[in-house]
């Protein structure tokens, strides 16, 4: 092979690679995760429920916060740990909990730091993809927690098509 081709063989297959790099990835918006995090309060209010929820981007990262006038402290956090676990792992928390309660090699899950294995954190999809998570925490179990976020998702269903 030449010198010429060879350095335009590379330089081919250089730029192909290059290409392969690029993604494009959908995303929560602020205003979208606001919307979520405002009406998944409201709608464990309506229950009686006073919690704190937390909607994080495809990253995990924290994009909107909402709180219960009397939600408790401690559900700040545990909801940002649940929208952040379930983001990560791409499925339900309260499903990773009974998981990890039914099978002891699942049960290590809870050493990944910022792992939080309790009801509460659903996945928000575009599609297939997971753009996003809501965490809850503040019912009276994860699984009320759940089933706020779960009932908002379905409410606003057309946001993510």
């Amino acid at each position: 092979m030449s010198p010429k081709l060879l350095a335009s063989a590379v330089l081919f297959a250089c730029a192909g690679a290059a290409n392969a790099a690029v993604l494009t990835e959908s995303n929560l918006s602020m205003a979208d995760a606001q919307k979520l995090a405002t009406a998944t309060v409201a709608a464990c209010q309506a229950k009686g429920y006073n919690v704190s929820a937390s909607v994080v981007d495809r990253a995990g990262l924290l994009k909107a916060f909402a709180r219960a006038d009397n939600a408790g402290p401690h559900t700040i956090e545990a909801s940002r740990a649940k929208a952040f676990t379930a983001v990560s792992a791409k499925t339900p928390t309260l499903a990773m909990m009974e998981n990890a309660q039914k099978n002891p090699g699942a049960a290590n899950l809870t050493d990944i730091p910022g792992f939080l294995l309790l009801g509460g954190g659903v996945p928000i999809k575009a599609g297939t993809a997971v753009i996003g998570a809501i965490g809850v925490a503040g019912a009276p179990g994860g699984n009320l927690d759940a089933q706020c976020a779960d009932a908002v998702l379905e409410e606003n269903a057309a946001l993510f098509k």
